[in-house]
């Protein structure tokens, strides 16, 4: 089981910061999730939102300010990818595309390249920028982010060749589970924060699960022996 820290520990530290994702290593995370954009200058910055409205207050598109801008609005407070990637040196990283653009996946996986960090990382997002890790690396691992309780298309699946099927947590069932398993997948679940629901979780056997709050996940492992 894989303990996946949601954009680090946004209940503790504010999401997708360098300080967030250390305390969610802390707090016992095996790999921390996070968010990259691309600044105007073609720099990937860490930022889930396309603006910085809502967490640092500037109703400004991240795409149109250039990287260094974006550290003086934020005080710093935003990374950029090189910078996230070394702070999570000590767990794996899953990084999220939610950008429909190739531009955006295939800068990042050039960060991921120059930092030498590819054995610990895999990507989920937009299936269009998945599309393009794949596409560009056909040894990326990739977590194929699903949100219908409909399958995959086999020709999907095919062309991007997931190593994981990426449920939101809710669509997830016993059926879902093993018929994944039947054709090769392991299914992570997104994004579970109540122990009820981990324990759901736990017990239909998915081998990942994406959440905020990562020290209840590692308290629930504990509890169940895993």
């Amino acid at each position: 089981m894989i303990a996946v820290a949601h954009r680090g520990d946004p209940y503790r530290v504010r999401e997708n910061t360098l300080a967030s994702f250390r305390s969610a290593i802390a707090a016992g995370a095996d790999a921390v999730e996070l968010d990259v954009r691309l600044s105007a200058d073609g720099v990937p910055v860490v930022v889930h939102d396309a603006t910085l409205k809502r967490l640092w207050g500037h109703d400004l598109p991240v795409a149109s300010l250039t990287a260094r801008r974006i550290a003086e609005l934020t005080g710093g407070g935003v990374p950029t990818l090189a910078e996230a990637l070394a702070v999570t040196a000590p767990v794996r990283t899953l990084i999220d595309l939610p950008e429909r653009a190739s531009a955006t996946a295939l800068a990042a996986m050039a960060v991921v390249r120059e930092t030498g960090t590819g054995a610990r990382v895999w990507y989920c997002g937009d299936v269009a920028a998945l599309r393009a890790v794949r596409a560009a690396d056909a040894a990326a691992e990739i977590a194929l982010t699903w949100k219908r309780a409909a399958r995959p298309r086999d020709a999907l699946l095919a062309e991007v060749r997931p190593r994981w099927l990426n449920y939101r947590f809710g669509l997830i069932t016993r059926e879902t589970v093993e018929r994944a398993r039947a054709d090769g997948y392991r299914v992570a679940a997104w994004t579970a924060d109540s122990r009820r629901t981990m324990r759901r979780l736990l017990a239909l056997g998915v081998t990942a699960i994406t959440t905020n709050r990562v020290a209840v996940l590692r308290s629930v492992l504990g509890a169940t022996g895993r």
